[in-house]
């Protein structure tokens, strides 16, 4: 028990009296009386309790409270089930006790936001089950996502006081599922901030440098900014515009990942800074024309790169965003973004969703936004699907963005971009889709994966004789499609698994040898298979024929990753080797584990480790791979600290970027570096000249990390070398799970 001192009790008290002043919709004294008894609710059931950074617990809630009114813009329902969404999960108050005091609005969005307990088989995901269900009050109140998304900003905004182990697996869920969520439902800065704070925790070596680099280039860039806005803004007054006109650099996050996905360094970023007007509206002129004719003014002083023009004013975003951006060359020969906004679509970038209902009328009566969550609705009918898989589909559609096509007669249907034929069919009806055989786009006869684009009408053509197939599954983009398409084969699938299993235990039954996670861990890798699942279907498939089951049984199993170095895991209970199975002369005997094939990690990189449920085996992944941060998000108790420790002399393969000017015996001397200087043997050689330049990539083995390092610098060193760049070979249709 912890009673709080008298000092604690002032604190929290402000801090009410200062969520009460930034609470600018109360209009009434009944308003402020009920987020008073809730608080002091509140505060009673939380009066024994203090967070993991020692602060009395009930700070909490009124820090989401506080998120609640002042970044996401919602009222008195919202603040007082914030102020009460712990109450039940946390302490002995009941719902029905909420219900009571306080009704039945805000009891619903209390039981929305509580925790879901009880026991889910072995194959789910406690988190990822706890998220779908939150997702199902979409249905019933959108409040309760818009409060655990602040519930979500203000943990990682403590998240300090946490374990690093805790910090990364919430960084990861955070940015696979509450980021894309943010910004599908329209919270920029709050997207932004939960992005910036997961790689923070994930990455913080990182997160300080580029934090680092901006401030040292601070006056200079502000000075940059000044100098560019300069002209504009005097434009702007002489056409009478009332405007707000400020400059920032790109966020901490969007830098990583420019510089991770187009491999290039901090200082070759050109487009850091960017520039945002939000002008008054003219009423007797229509917004749309205005932020073009705020372009024309900014076209007229700088020239824009025409690729790079974004109109979501004509065709705002899924989650109601509309803006109007363009990238414009600087007078230092640097691109500057601009974004135009009036107020309204300001407010609505900043306040997301809830902004929607205070404009309700001003733009049309159903937003995308709307339609939208009508579809999440339709994905959640089947309360048997596969978790993991609804989670995963839906975060690809969080970010999408859309296109508009037409039916045969005229009707509009929003989908994402890249969406097939087949999309179109599905999200017309699960029959139609079950069924195609062929489409028509304006009136042409295509396949069913064709790729649909914005103004295409679309018909499709059915069979009742078709059936669904596998290859289907890559032919489709939305969640939708792909939710028919799995239940459709479902039953199928599981027979073709159950008939597998039964061919597979009575073979080891005439085998004598009874099925174990030995002999299974020897069986997926005899045959080539990552899961029990997947050897199950290939039998029963008749791909795998078991004939030569006796000798796969003999056979040492030999992993010849394991053989040539070490990790060090912690967490994880060491188990008994396999019979046969030699550890390494003069270590420890360790858990079993083994490379992911999608990062293929090497010594020295940062990895985690994952404890899969089905072979019992760790597998190990960078801790920037796709499939790790995933794998954060769905399986987090299921996650491994792991760090290199030992290894031997062994090779491992990595790929290399190289670029520069193309020089006589150019090709001669970098072979002559990596391999006479530097005694690393090459894999492949893959350069290409063309126009004085060449580029192309080596593959070579390396020991670890600090022989690329090594490698990279040496080869700069060459005279005509411009780049070098080690390659992610991130392959995410390789998965270890």
């Amino acid at each position: 028990m912890s009673v709080l001192t008298v000092a604690e009790k002032i604190a929290i008290e402000n801090q009410f009296q200062e969520l009460l002043h930034v609470s600018t919709f109360i209009r009434s004294g009944k308003d402020r009386d009920t987020i008073r008894k809730a608080f002091d609710l509140a505060n009673e059931a939380h009066s024994n309790m203090r967070r993991k950074s020692g602060e009395p617990y009930i700070i909490h809630p009124l820090c989401v409270s506080r998120i609640v009114v002042e970044e996401i813009g919602l009222g008195t329902t919202s603040v007082v089930s914030a102020l009460l969404h712990d109450v039940v999960e946390d302490t002995n108050y009941t719902l029905d006790f909420i219900r009571e005091q306080f009704g039945e609005k805000v009891a619903a969005i209390v039981d929305g936001l509580t925790k879901i307990s009880g026991v889910f088989d072995n194959n789910s995901s406690l988190q990822a089950e706890n998220f779908r269900k939150m997702l199902l009050t979409l249905s019933d109140d959108v409040r309760v996502i818009l409060i655990k998304l602040a519930d979500r900003l203000h943990n990682m905004r403590t998240l300090d006081a946490l374990s690093p182990e805790k910090q990364i697996k919430i960084a990861g869920e955070t940015i696979f599922l509450y980021a894309p969520l943010a910004h599908r439902m329209g919270f920029y800065s709050i997207k932004q901030e939960l992005e910036d704070l997961s790689l923070k925790y994930r990455h913080p070596k990182i997160y300080v440098d580029i934090v680092n680099l901006l401030k040292d280039n601070e006056e200079r860039r502000n000075e940059v900014l000044r100098e560019f806005m300069a002209p504009v803004r005097q434009k702007l007054e002489e056409n009478h515009y009332r405007f707000e006109m400020t400059g920032r650099p790109k966020s901490i996050y969007s830098i990583y990942y420019k510089m991770q996905h187009k491999g290039v360094p901090f200082e070759e970023i050109y487009d850091l800074n960017a520039v945002r007007i939000v002008f008054e509206p003219d009423l007797d002129i229509s917004e749309k024309r205005q932020c073009w004719n705020i372009y024309a003014i900014i076209t007229d002083i700088y020239t824009p790169k025409q690729d790079r023009i974004r109109d979501w004013v004509s065709t705002p975003k899924a989650n109601g965003y509309e803006a109007l951006h363009i990238t414009v060359m600087g007078n230092d020969g640097k691109w500057v973004e601009v974004q135009i906004r009036s107020r309204r679509m300001d407010d609505i970038a900043e306040k997301g969703f809830a902004a929607h209902w205070k404009y309700k009328g001003v733009v049309s009566s159903e937003s995308e936004l709307d339609k939208w969550l009508r579809k999440i609705k339709d994905s959640l009918k089947d309360p048997d699907s596969d978790v993991l898989e609804f989670i995963d589909d839906f975060k690809l559609n969080l970010f999408a963005n859309e296109i508009q096509v037409f039916t045969p007669k005229g009707q509009i249907k929003t989908l994402p971009q890249k969406a097939t034929a087949l999309d179109f069919a599905y999200e017309i009806h699960s029959g139609i889709g079950n069924t195609a055989i062929a489409a028509k786009v304006n009136h042409k006869l295509v396949p069913l994966n064709h790729i649909l684009l914005s103004g295409d009408q679309v018909e499709i053509i059915t069979s009742d004789k078709k059936r669904t197939q596998r290859e289907w599954m890559s032919e489709v983009v939305t969640t939708k499609a792909k939710t028919s398409i799995k239940n459709n084969m479902k039953a199928e699938t599981h027979n073709r698994v159950e008939n597998g299993k039964r061919l597979l235990e009575q073979k080891l039954r005439e085998n004598n040898v009874a099925p174990n996670s030995r002999v299974m861990h020897k069986l997926l890798e005899a045959y080539d298979t990552q899961t029990k699942e997947e050897l199950y279907s290939k039998i029963g498939m008749d791909i795998i024929t078991l004939d030569d089951l006796p000798k796969v049984l003999k056979k040492n199993s030999k992993n010849k990753w394991i053989r040539y170095w070490q990790l060090q895991l912690f967490g994880v209970k060491s188990r008994q080797e396999h019979p046969g199975k030699q550890a390494p002369a003069g270590e420890n005997v360790q858990p079993e584990y083994r490379i992911a094939l999608c990062c293929n990690p090497i010594p020295g990189d940062d990895v985690i480790g994952y404890l899969s449920a089905k072979d019992g085996i760790v597998h190990i992944h960078k801790s920037r791979c796709p499939n790790a941060v995933k794998l954060l998000s769905s399986y987090a108790e299921a996650i491994v600290p792991v760090k290199w420790t030992t290894y031997k002399v062994f090779s491992y393969l990595v790929k290399i970027e190289i670029q520069g000017i193309d020089r006589p015996d150019i090709y001669l001397r970098i072979i002559s570096k990596i391999t006479e200087e530097l005694n690393v043997n090459i894999r492949t050689f893959n350069l290409a000249s063309h126009d004085g330049i060449f580029e192309g990539t080596i593959e070579l083995y390396v020991h670890d990390t600090k022989d690329v390092e090594e490698l990279i610098k040496k080869l700069k060193e060459l005279k005509g070398v411009e780049s070098v760049k080690r390659l992610e070979m991130l392959d995410q249709s390789k998965e270890e799970v």
